[in-house]
């Protein structure tokens, strides 16, 4: 005990003075990366550190869930399949064999395959349906086998048509055996190459990657035209469908059934969560937008979104790209279209940032949190005051001061004339200026009336109308004629007919 008395008592206080004399508080530079490595981490969280940031603060809400922590039942409903589509059984037929297989409501596909083609097929279940449409028109990839009508010694003249003359815009009319109509329309190859020539069977492999909606098997006819001996498509295997690959987890239709049978009989859901991909990864590619919590809600209830409610922005944003609103957990709310370029973001603090293309997450997954801020509260107690509308809405009984303030985004922005301010208040109905001139107006109306009135210059829809006019009066006189004319000639036939 002595010992660690005496201890204490050696002990020095250092004075804050001498610390700050002895000691360098500089940064130091330094290449050590920080601490948070997220190049390793899920789907849309994927270098979220790497994101800008517009602020730190949030209150966590306990709701939602990670995309690969769902409950399998979530899971199931909000993934989609990326499918190795058998030969022979149509795109409609498969798609309606798993919605049976997983006893789910909906399921849709990304783009039709023919019935003796194989490859990628994406099936979406339920939630992912949503995404369709954004797939539908993604891009694509094939490697196809055609085979010439009679040899073409030629190999360097097939590799030139195939990589240089049927590549770029194309006119494509779809084959005579095809679900759509018949029509001449143009499609963009974007890239081709050939693998193989095979001289003896006069065929053929190439790969290539072109726009939705190309027809491969026109493709095969085309190059047979430019050869000049004919040439059909033997076989077709799509190896890419957006950005999901033949190479990027292909399951086959015995997969999905004995992934299903183990959960049905041993209660194992491994398989089937490796079967099924959340829908989030179809959207990997897109640019993302973090949203607070709190106002995750609102936008599943079709609420834009607005600057305030943004945690964090990818660089590279435009006008009108299609971005993705992402929740702090990961999980995708919505397709939007940018109304903010990612500087604009980094300058202002209000605003609309995006509007909703597509609702992907299902209303109150989050709690309901708008309606509770100050202006809410305001106008809330207002309206039960009767200062506003049910709606909303300024009436007679409004202060000027709320007109004034308060900005109404969900009522289309009023275009002043002579180049008004874009940011005034949508309360505001004049400005001094626009009072001003019509004061102009007004005095020199009334000094003009002593003075004779200049005719003015008829409009062409004006002059249409005096005609019409014109011709209808000339034909009422003539109407009139008519009828006396007939009535004369009944009176005649009546008088001759009481002489008789």
């Amino acid at each position: 005990m002595a010992d660690s008395v005496e201890k204490k008592k050696k002990k020095k206080h250092v004075d804050l003075g001498e610390v700050q004399h002895s000691e360098s508080f500089i940064i130091q530079p330094s290449k050590a990366v920080g601490k948070l490595d997220t190049s390793q981490w899920p789907l849309l969280l994927k270098n979220f550190d790497k994101l800008n940031i517009r602020t730190g603060h949030y209150t966590p809400i306990a709701s939602g869930c990670s995309p690969l922590k769902r409950p399998i039942e979530d899971y199931v409903k909000a993934g989609f399949i990326n499918l190795d589509k058998p030969a022979n059984p149509s795109s409609h037929e498969v798609v309606a064999w798993i919605k049976r297989i997983l006893r789910v409501e909906k399921t849709g596909h990304s783009g039709t395959l023919d019935p003796k083609v194989t490859g990628c097929l994406i099936v979406c279940v339920e939630r992912a349906t949503r995404l369709v449409k954004s797939q539908q028109g993604a891009g694509k990839e094939y490697v196809c086998m055609y085979r010439l009508h009679s040899a073409c010694d030629d190999e360097k003249k097939i590799t030139q048509i195939i990589e240089n003359q049927l590549t770029g815009a194309l006119f494509q009319r779809p084959p005579l055996i095809s679900a759509v109509k018949r029509q001449l329309r143009v499609r963009t190859v974007y890239e081709s190459k050939m693998i193989e020539i095979d001289k003896e069977r006069n065929m053929g492999i190439f790969w290539v990657s072109c726009e939705a909606g190309t027809y491969i098997r026109t493709l095969c006819v085309h190059l047979g035209l430019l050869l000049g001996v004919g040439g059909q498509m033997q076989e077709l295997r799509r190896v890419r469908s957006g950005i999901q690959s033949e190479k990027e987890g292909l399951v086959t239709m015995h997969d999905v059934l004995d992934a299903q049978w183990q959960f049905d009989h041993n209660k194992d859901e491994s398989y089937l969560r490796r079967v099924i991909k959340p829908l989030e990864a179809l959207l990997v590619s897109h640019k993302r937008i973090v949203l607070k919590d709190s106002a995750i809600n609102a936008v599943c209830y079709g609420a834009k979104i607005m600057l305030p409610g943004v945690l964090r922005y990818e660089d590279g944003i435009e006008i009108n790209d299609e971005i993705v609103i992402v929740t702090t957990k990961g999980e995708a709310v919505a397709l939007a279209i940018a109304q903010m370029t990612t500087a604009v973001m980094a300058t202002c603090d209000h605003g609309v940032v995006a509007k909703l293309k597509r609702v992907i997450m299902e209303r109150d997954t989050y709690p309901r949190k708008w309606g509770l801020g100050p202006k809410a509260l305001a106008k809330k107690k207002m309206i039960k005051e009767g200062l506003l509308t049910e709606h909303g809405k300024p009436n007679e009984r409004t202060p000027q001061d709320w007109q004034n303030t308060y900005v109404d985004y969900s009522t289309p922005k009023k275009v002043v004339d002579g180049g008004g301010d874009a940011g005034t208040p949508m309360g505001v109905q004049e400005s001094s200026g626009a009072k001003a001139e019509k004061r102009r107006h007004s005095s020199s109306s009334s000094s003009d009336e002593s003075a004779p009135a200049t005719p003015a210059p008829a409009t062409p829809s004006s002059e249409k109308k005096k005609k019409k006019k014109k011709k209808e009066s000339a034909e009422e006189p003539d109407v009139e004629k008519s009828e006396k004319k007939k009535k004369k000639k009944k009176k005649h036939k009546k008088e001759s007919a009481d002489s008789d």
